[in-house]
């Protein structure tokens, strides 16, 4: 199957095909954008929707620092690869994307069915930390669907140290960073950028490479 071809099955998608090419076909991985600013409003909308994905136990557990001043910018790309920096420098946002170790302390309110719940986690920290992980990962996919849904552009990135981030801009928190996205608007002309806004389409495996049925 040509990666630029619909699946035969598209018709029993329930969302029109374009919000399907907005948010999986035609979205690339950013490195370069305009000026245009990302503001609270909007990520806050796209929280709103992305919040309700299921995570284990209703636990919520990601966080996110959103970084666009001048100090706070140039600490961020401090702990970025050197690959990453110019990229995240560029960027009218990034939001540090975290996992809270100590989202047990919410569960009250977000899983109240679940009687004692926060004091069974309260003493096993290493539970907490890999559930916090896993989930907070699962809702960071959640979370870039719904800013390319929202007509924003991504460049999500692994590539920082994520200890030396964690005691500089997350100090004094259970927060644990997983990720950065350099989150804006990609230009239509690149000419003038020191790095093209994305790179050309790479081919994904089929269903048969990846599924396996019992």
């Amino acid at each position: 199957m040509s990666i630029d071809t619909a699946p035969s099955s598209a018709a029993d998608l329930r969302v029109p095909q374009e919000v399907v090419d907005l948010v999986f076909r035609d979205a690339r991985t950013v490195n370069t954008f305009t000026d245009g600013e990302v503001t609270d409003e909007q990520v806050r909308a796209v929280w709103d929707v992305v919040r309700w994905g299921p995570t284990a136990m209703n636990s919520l557990p990601l966080r996110l620092l959103l970084v666009r001043s001048g100090e706070g910018r140039e600490r961020l790309v401090d702990h970025m690869n050197e690959g990453n920096k110019a990229k995240t420098r560029r960027a009218p946002l990034s939001i540090v994307v975290a996992a809270d170790v100590d989202f047990h302390e919410h569960l009250p309110r977000l899983a109240p069915h679940m009687a004692g719940a926060r004091e069974n986690f309260a003493g096993v920290e290493d539970v907490r930390a890999r559930m916090s992980r896993d989930n907070a990962f699962l809702q960071a996919g959640y979370l870039i669907v719904g800013l390319r849904a929202a007509g924003l552009h991504v460049g999500p990135m692994t590539g920082f140290d994520a200890p030396g981030l964690d005691a500089d801009l997350l100090a004094g928190s259970g927060w644990r960073s997983i990720m950065v996205l350099n989150v804006g608007s990609a230009p239509e002309d690149v000419e003038g950028f020191a790095m093209p806004a994305s790179h050309p389409r790479q081919g994904r495996l089929d269903f048969e490479d990846v599924a396996r049925s019992l």
